[in-house]
């Protein structure tokens, strides 16, 4: 009895011992099926992981790219159409009328700055701070010049608009398009072609008989027969009895 007892439990311990190990080894076998597939995992995150960064890096180089202030093509063409457009309103508008030459560098100057600053702001992020002191700096600028008339004014705005205008992002038949609209209708309005030209000028006038309401047509006659202008109107600005002389401000047309 103790013989047989003792086999039946050496072949119990045996078939234990053996059904124990096959279990271990089932079990090291999905750990190991278990820790490849979490290499795998991660091997795959990392390289999503990377993937995302590659792409935030171009991302940010391209954005770095775009800030850059280039000088190519298309600023070439921008500058030259801005330079024709003003040299044909100034040179061949402004000044055939006019024939005056002391405001020909403000109107280039003006322009030729507007448009760099213009197109550097356009490509550079600035920050709001910045912002506003560049116009705190351009608000202190003041210009103490000599009395400047409604039509030089007219046509500084101009050659300020253009230089806006002609920095911007656009493409270059919508740009050729706008630049010959302001051309087109700075001739027409000031061409002597819808409206005609008048000039005005002050006029130290001896004969103050002829200053009533009741003889200006004498008056007229009188100062286009003296000055040989084309005088449609006056206006009588001061008078001195004194000395029997009267200012007055003439209008003719060219």
């Amino acid at each position: 009895m103790r013989i047989s007892l003792i086999k039946y439990l050496f072949l119990f311990s045996v078939l234990f011992s053996s059904q124990t190990t096959l279990f271990a080894q089932e079990q090291l076998v999905e750990q190991q099926s278990t820790s490849s597939e979490l290499s795998l995992d991660d091997s795959d995150g990392s390289s999503k992981g990377k993937k995302k960064k590659k792409e935030k890096d171009k991302d940010k180089e391209k954005a770095d790219k775009e800030d850059e202030v280039t000088i190519d093509s298309v600023f070439g063409i921008h500058l030259l159409a801005n330079i024709l457009t003003v040299i044909f309103i100034i040179g061949f508008i402004y000044h055939r009328n006019y024939h005056r030459t002391e405001l020909l560098f403000t109107f280039f100057a003006f322009n030729f700055i507007i448009f760099l600053l213009t197109y550097v702001m356009n490509h550079v992020k600035i920050s709001m701070g910045a912002a506003f002191g560049l116009f705190a700096v351009f608000s202190m600028l003041r210009y103490r010049t000599e009395g400047i008339s409604p039509k030089d004014m007219t046509y500084l705005f101009i050659v300020i608009a253009i230089g806006l205008i002609c920095a911007i992002r656009i493409d270059t038949m919508s740009l050729g398009i706008i630049c010959g609209i302001v051309i087109v209708v700075t001739w027409l309005l000031d061409g002597n072609i819808i409206f005609k030209r008048q000039f005005s000028k002050l006029v130290r006038y001896d004969k103050i008989e002829l200053i009533t309401p009741e003889k200006k047509q004498e008056l007229i006659d009188d100062l286009r027969q003296r000055t040989g202008l084309n005088v449609f109107k006056v206006s009588v600005d001061r008078i001195n009895f004194l000395s029997d002389e009267v200012l007055i401000e003439v209008f003719y047309h060219d």
